[in-house]
């Protein structure tokens, strides 16, 4: 009784492993590639037409950047806007961008941390990440003492250093899938 109850046993073990070796195997073929990669809002292409602004006031809120509630981040002129529902600019201020950029396109908050240290090693608070490219973690970040220096150019960075006042905004703002549209 004992050889046939072991042996059963055995036969269980066996068919669990398979079926989570099943299991495992068919989740694999359809995960996405790149599990870190981030993941888009909606379908954006990126483009590289530069979108338009109001030559009169360069702070203004630039025209195509979506509509709804969303963070605006133009590469081209290091500049965020935090936009309201209704399209109304919330604050709008200017960033110290990493070495590696975000390309154009509609991206969401997929994480954050209040207080790390940076991949530079400064000590940062309010981390809203939203990209990922080459494996480089991309979101905007405040130093904790305030400081916004250009990151070094030797190394593959993906801050985009805000003000300490601007990086609270942005935390009390930008939660998980709040949408981010970079533009050139």
């Amino acid at each position: 009784m004992i050889r046939s109850s072991s042996g059963f046993v055995a036969a269980l073990t066996a068919v669990a492993l398979a079926v989570i070796g099943f299991l495992t195997y068919q989740a694999s073929a359809y995960a996405p590639a790149d599990l870190s990669a981030s993941r888009a809002a909606e379908s954006s292409p990126a483009t590289a037409s530069k979108a338009p602004r109001d030559k009169n006031h360069p702070t203004a809120l630039p025209a195509s950047s979506g509509t709804g509630q969303r963070v605006v981040y133009s590469l081209d002129d290091d500049r965020v806007w935090l936009v309201d529902e209704g399209d109304k600019v919330r604050l709008t201020f200017r960033v110290s961008p990493g070495t590696v950029d975000p390309l154009p396109a509609r991206y969401v908050v997929t994480s954050r941390s209040g207080t790390i240290v940076g991949s530079d090693g400064v000590a940062v608070e309010h981390v809203v990440r939203f990209a990922s490219l080459d494996g480089i973690a991309i979101g905007f970040s405040a130093a904790v003492d305030g400081s916004v220096t250009p990151p070094d150019p030797a190394r593959k960075l993906g801050a985009i250093r805000e003000p300490r006042g601007a990086g609270a905004a942005m935390w009390d703002f930008a939660t998980i899938g709040t949408r981010v549209t970079v533009i050139k």
